[in-house]
């Protein structure tokens, strides 16, 4: 029952004691509470959210909590109702002892805005101690012979309890020979004496049992007692007296433990026993007890304990002096500590905002930090910093608190990491420091775009290149970090020869390395630019891009084009006419030969390949002019047949071929005359060779197609089957299956050869004649054609056919670059020895000989000269004056008509000075023919 009223009066208490703290708190610049000890863990001290003026769910939104000095927090707040609560039972007199007014002080920090508001709570006192004695049992001896009112000290009663809860008053039994009476000292405390009443005769009592009673003033009232043993002895009337009634000593806290402090003395005028002085420490507690020691009988107090400033630092003893006639006497020894600078400073980091982004502004708050020293005065004054060349600083803030702020600008890329030493050192003698390290990250911002090595970049490939063969690598760097640094590549969209950018190149967009889609034709285009795109991932993303030339290489892939002469397109054999009286040197005709590629690969040649008469005819090596080496003779034959082949400087090194046929007369009439009597002769010879050679051609024809029948129901299986296993969609299923052939998964087309085979009616001098391949398709032939030997040779034919073979190609030589003036051309583009119009196409050169056949068939008729002017061929009108026989071959002496035995009347005659033959203008030659 008395426990249940005690904890109804302590609610009341807490209640009360609240109200009054709120009430006194009103106004004030600090939040302030009250609570009484003792309380049990979890008891309400205050409404935090509330004094805060923030929502009870705030409190864990805005990161509010309790920071402090490391000491041992005596108190919590409950997130929930926002209310400061007791972390743990507080005893107010072991935190505060004896001081009249306990106060605990903390802060609470609002995180988000890292502001702290300090805190004062008052703990009350409750009567939960009670008044204690030292000692239980207490013996005083009193010689028989004192007079009645001397005074003898009682032991003191000891309440931890303040205000009305401490020690009141002392209550003695009642006796007849003793009373009590209390003593006020000079600090203000009230002392116990046991007062002589009456005489005592140690003959009738020698021995007295009192009981002491202490009590307190609480409700209800705590009391304690004492047993006062009284033993009356034999006289002794003088009692020891010390020098000093107060000892005063200084000593600094750091004294090793025996040292000295002082010696106390007292005198006792009796003799023998009853002059004997001893000492002992009274009202001592167990702390002090155990840092000082006396020595009974020389007085000596020594250190037997470390003394500590910061723990205590005044000690006040009380020594008492006994002789050997149970006498006493008392005296105080006051011992002050000394404060040494022993204590380093203390940093604490209370909040740490860690990593923080390189676009913070100045004055971010980097961290909160409390900063102590647990001496006093100016060993206790602490002075912060941080070293200069960081962008950092120190703010001060409340009380001892600190704050670790930006500045300047933070940039990642320099400095990623920063160790800041905070450097605490304090103003004692000599001054003691401490340094607390922080190791802060600054965090990546997407504030760099990628960066290219180069400004530009310029690549070369030589064209015919594989399809999806890499070409170049670029590469980008970002200094950022992590994603921010993750660079990814593209081509800017475009559209070049009306096809987009895309269908031409493509980059790897992990590692920027550029792939061709297609094969590159040099002929067709000389260089490609684009622009490559560097893209972040960062957030936004950021990008940059750089220009990139492509370069198309030139290869030796276009064979040497012959523009003049050209084969007649009505079925005749244009045939050039050179006149008997040539003199050595004379112009013939020219060939003219084109290449489509360029530089040395375009650089054009002309040697004679197989001619009739070794000797008799040269051709230029550079111009392609076919001139008599020497003048003909009569054992010449009159139809000289050259093979002439153009070949240029690539590597490997490609040609063509074409064949002149030179007739050796005068006039016209002459060699057609000549050259019918030839054919009459030999027809009859040669109608059963041809007989055969058709026969041979048929079989060859039929088997061929009976190959190409069975070849193509073999691709058409094969493309069945692979239908039918799902072998998906493929990118040439447009391109007819004749055109490419696949190995391995690749697929490359096919060459298409063209060849041409004269035949006349004379077979047995007919050759098969296989010029050069024509290569009509995408893919260049990387192998050599070889002619070994012509299908059919004549019996009496002395010369065979053998083209040398293709040698292998070489790469390209990057090394030439010429201008519009230095490249080579066609043949007749370069500047010869002589003058005139040469034509310069195809075009031209059918119309030419489309106007020789006409001046031709004239001739046939008789009606007409061929030519407008003597040694023109009617030719001025077209090319000009200076367009003459000397400069183009008489085409008029290799025009004659198929199974006609006339002669034709020309004008060479008049450019010869000679006059046309009459009849039918043929010379005999009878045994001068030769076979060819």
């Amino acid at each position: 029952m008395a426990a249940f009223q005690r904890r109804r009066d302590c609610r009341g208490r807490v209640l009360l004691y609240f109200l009054l703290g709120m009430l006194g708190n009103t106004g004030a610049t600090q939040i302030r509470y009250s609570v009484p000890e003792e309380m049990e863990k979890g008891s309400f001290v205050g409404d935090v959210a509330k004094d805060l003026e923030l929502q009870s769910r705030e409190l864990a939104e805005r990161g509010v909590r309790i920071v402090s000095r490391g000491k041992k927090q005596h108190f919590a707040l409950n997130i929930r109702s926002g209310s400061l609560v007791t972390a743990d039972r507080i005893d107010r007199e072991e935190l505060c002892g004896q001081s009249a007014q306990c106060r605990l002080n903390f802060n609470v920090l609002v995180e988000d805005k890292v502001k702290l508001f300090a805190v004062e709570v008052e703990i009350t006192d409750i009567n939960d101690n009670v008044p204690k004695f030292q000692v239980e049992q207490v013996e005083i001896k009193i010689i028989e012979t004192a007079a009645p009112g001397m005074r003898f000290p009682l032991p003191e009663a000891f309440d931890p309890d303040v205000g009305m809860n401490s020690l009141r008053g002392y209550e003695l039994n009642p006796n007849h020979h003793f009373s009590l009476q209390m003593q006020n000292g000079a600090d203000g405390a009230k002392y116990p004496e046991l007062v002589l009443e009456r005489a005592l005769d140690r003959e009738k009592e020698p021995v007295y049992h009192l009981i002491l009673k202490a009590s307190d003033g609480g409700d209800p009232v705590h009391s304690g007692t004492a047993q006062v043993r009284v033993t009356v002895l034999d006289a002794n009337d003088n009692a020891p007296v010390f020098t000093q009634s107060v000892y005063r000593v200084s000593v600094p806290e750091n004294v090793p433990r025996g040292t000295q402090l002082l010696t106390v003395n007292a005198t006792d005028p009796d003799e023998g026993v009853n002059g004997e002085v001893t000492y002992s420490f009274r009202r001592q507690n167990e702390k002090e007890l155990q840092i000082f020691q006396l020595n009974a009988r020389t007085g000596e107090i020594i250190t037997s304990g470390d003394l500590d400033y910061e723990k205590s630092n005044f000690y006040e003893l009380e020594i008492q002096a006994e002789d050997g006639g149970a006498f006493l006497a008392r005296a105080k020894v006051l011992v002050t500590v000394l404060d040494l600078n022993d204590n380093s400073p203390e940093v604490t980091i209370t909040s740490l905002f860690n990593p923080v982004t390189e676009n913070s502004p100045p004055e971010t708050v980097i961290a909160l930090l409390n900063v102590h020293d647990r001496d006093s005065g100016e060993n206790g004054l602490v002075t912060c910093s941080v070293p200069k060349n960081l962008p950092f600083k120190l703010e001060k803030s409340i009380d001892s608190y600190h704050r670790l702020v930006t500045d300047r600008a933070l940039d990642r890329e320099k400095v990623s990491t920063y160790n800041i030493t905070i450097t605490a050192i304090d103003q004692g003698t000599p001054p003691l420091s401490i340094d607390t390290h922080i190791f802060l990250q600054v965090a990546d911002t997407n504030d760099n775009p990628p960066i290219f090595g180069q400004a530009s970049y310029s690549a070369y490939i030589e064209e015919n290149n594989v399809r999806g063969a890499s070409i170049y690598s670029v590469t980008a760097c970002d200094p950022d970090s992590e994603e921010n640094s993750r660079v990814t590549y593209s081509i800017e969209e475009d559209v070049f020869h009306e096809a987009p950018l895309s269908s031409y190149v493509s980059i790897n967009s992990e590692n920027g390395i550029l792939y061709a889609l297609r094969s590159f034709d040099y002929e067709q285009f000389r260089d490609l630019q684009f622009r490559v795109t560097a893209r972040d991932s960062g957030n936004p993303p950021l990008s940059s891009n750089v220009s990139l030339t492509l370069f198309i290489l030139d290869q030796n892939d276009n064979a040497p084009e012959i523009l003049y002469p050209t084969f007649p397109t009505d079925g005749s054999t244009g045939v050039e006419l050179a006149p008997r009286s040539a003199e050595p040197g004379y112009l013939v005709t020219k060939v003219v030969a084109v290449d489509g590629d360029s530089g040395q690969n375009a650089w054009l040649s002309y040697r004679l390949l197989k001619v009739t008469e070794p000797g008799l005819f040269s051709v230029g090596l550079h111009t392609g002019e076919i001139k008599t080496a020497r003048a003909f003779m009569d054992k010449d034959a009159l139809k000289q047949s050259l093979v002439v082949v153009v070949s240029d400087k690539g590597e490997p090194s490609l040609s063509a071929t074409i064949s002149v046929t030179v007739a050796v007369a005068d006039s016209i009439p002459e060699i057609l005359s000549d050259l019918s009597g030839q054919e009459a002769s030999s027809n009859l010879e040669d109608s059963s060779l041809t007989l055969y050679l058709v026969i041979a051609v048929a079989s060859v024809s039929s088997l061929f197609f009976a190959f190409v029948i069975v070849l193509l129901a073999l691709r058409i299986w094969r493309w069945r089957t692979s239908q039918l296993l799902g072998s998906g969609s493929d990118p040439l299923a447009g391109v007819p299956p004749s055109q490419f052939m696949g190995i391995d998964g690749v697929q490359a087309f096919l060459q298409t050869y063209s060849h041409e085979v004269s035949l006349t009616t004379d077979s047995r001098k007919s050759h098969l004649i296989f010029p050069q391949p024509n290569y009509a398709d995408t893919l260049l032939s990387q192998h050599s054609c070889e002619k070994t030997k012509p299908l059919l040779v004549p019996e009496d034919s002395s010369c065979s056919i053998h083209d040398p073979p293709l040698a292998p190609q070489a790469p390209p030589n990057t090394d030439w670059r010429f201008s519009q003036a230095q490249r080579p051309g066609t043949s007749g583009s370069q500047n010869g020895d002589e003058g005139g119009t040469w034509p310069n196409n195809q075009f031209d050169t059918e119309m030419l000989q489309a106007m020789i056949l006409a001046s031709a068939n004239e001739a046939a008729d008789g009606s007409s000269t061929l030519g407008g002017g003597a040694g023109t061929m009617g030719l001025s009108a077209r090319y000009g004056p200076q367009f003459t026989l000397q400069h183009v071959p008489d085409y008029r002496q290799n025009v004659y008509i198929p199974g006609s035995t006339a002669t034709l009347a020309n004008a060479a005659g008049k450019r010869d000075g000679k006059a046309p033959a009459g009849g039918n203008g043929n010379k005999k030659k009878s045994g001068k023919k030769e076979k060819k």
